[in-house]
């Protein structure tokens, strides 16, 4: 006759099987903010980032000599790009259209954050009609410059002489004549 005895199962580990509960970190993912156990990759379940807390870059070492800075007198492309485009009343995306180039690389430029290469700068001063030298100049100079071929026009030197002599609305109204002729507007009696 058999003796009916119990007999404890012994506990076999698996590989797969998990640490127990207490054995498991919880972490709170800081972009997500959702709370968890420690992956085996440190990811976040849900947002895919890193859990790991990450030390902040070190400061970089105080500058001795201070680098140049764009408006201290340097080669300005942006800020001839921009206002050469003013001056012309263009946009961005009609300027980028002209040079055949997207509109954020027009943008990039304008905000120093790109530089362009030799054949971008022909190609934005052909489309601002200007020379590659006047994207070059500090706003000073192109000021200057642009100032004295306008009083060598003896008609605009004429124009000039008279309209010193206007008062505000008296000037305003000419100028907004002007502003009609230029525009191509036929004006009506």
């Amino acid at each position: 006759m058999r003796s009916l005895l119990w007999v404890r199962p012994q506990l076999q580990l698996m590989a797969t099987m998990m640490a127990s509960v207490e054995q498991r970190e919880v972490l709170r993912c800081d972009h997500c903010s959702l709370v968890q156990f420690r992956t085996t990759n440190a990811l976040c379940r849900r947002c895919h980032k890193c859990l790991e807390v990450e030390l902040p870059a070190p400061e970089p070492a105080l500058e001795l000599v201070p680098a140049p800075s764009e408006q201290e007198g340097g080669i300005q492309v942006a800020t001839a790009v921009r206002d050469l485009r003013h001056v012309r009343n263009l946009s961005q995306r009609q300027l980028a259209a002209r040079m055949g180039v997207p509109r954020t690389y027009i943008s990039k430029i304008e905000n120093a954050k790109a530089m362009p290469t030799l054949s971008s700068l022909d190609r934005l001063a052909r489309a601002l009609k200007v020379d590659i030298a006047s994207l070059l100049r500090d706003a000073n100079t192109r000021h200057r410059d642009e100032t004295a071929v306008l009083t060598a026009d003896p008609f605009l030197a004429e124009i000039a002489a008279y309209t010193s002599q206007l008062d505000a609305v008296q000037r305003s109204i000419f100028l907004n004549h002007v502003r009609e002729l230029a525009a191509g507007r036929r004006r009506t009696a």
